[in-house]
């Protein structure tokens, strides 16, 4: 004789949601204006010119392309994937930077509404004081992670709500687990 699983006893499946912003990717065009600026000038110089400051021209031009181009593209976009044991937050296209949080180190998780780059600085890894840590890539709906003891981490994620929901059903499959032991 076999018997259903009992609802309680059913975990939850693993959610996975994004965000993305191809604002980041006309940023990422400037960048790379620059760095072929540099280029350029690295490659027709003219005889007479002065080595200084053309050195500093081409390092500076090919540094800020540079710096532009990654720093855009690793935030164009973000995946958020929940599952029993932590929440990932991967940013870009090769998942960096990544924030790994064990949902034994998470108290709850609220949706937001609207979360505004200008709010937090700009897009990107952000840090304010008073608010905690979060990936902005976009302006619109998102969550904010509990973390206990004041901490939070907000995030800029599609379908919010279904990613408190899956903290939430995996927070109090935690807890029965822990009670049932």
């Amino acid at each position: 004789m076999t018997h259903a699983p009992r609802p309680e006893s059913v975990a939850p499946q693993v959610w996975t949601g994004r965000a993305s912003n191809r604002m980041q990717w006309v940023l990422a065009t400037v960048g790379a204006a620059c760095l072929a600026l540099g280029i350029e000038l690295a490659v027709d110089q003219p005889a007479a010119t002065d080595l200084v400051p053309l050195v500093m021209s081409v390092v500076g031009c090919l540094a800020v392309g540079l710096l532009i181009i990654f720093g855009t593209v690793a935030f164009t976009h973000v995946k958020v994937q929940i599952d029993r044991d932590c929440v990932e937050v991967r940013c870009g296209h090769i998942g960096l930077p990544r924030r790994r949080i064990p949902l034994a180190d998470v108290s709850g998780a609220a949706l937001v509404p609207l979360i505004s780059p200008r709010s937090w600085g700009g897009w990107g890894y952000r840090w304010r004081p008073e608010k905690g840590t979060a990936v902005i890539v976009r302006r619109g709906p998102g969550i904010i992670i509990d973390l206990g003891a004041g901490h939070r981490f907000t995030v800029t994620v599609d379908d919010p709500e279904g990613a408190v929901q899956a903290i939430g059903d995996w927070l109090r499959l935690r807890s029965r687990t822990l009670a049932g032991s």
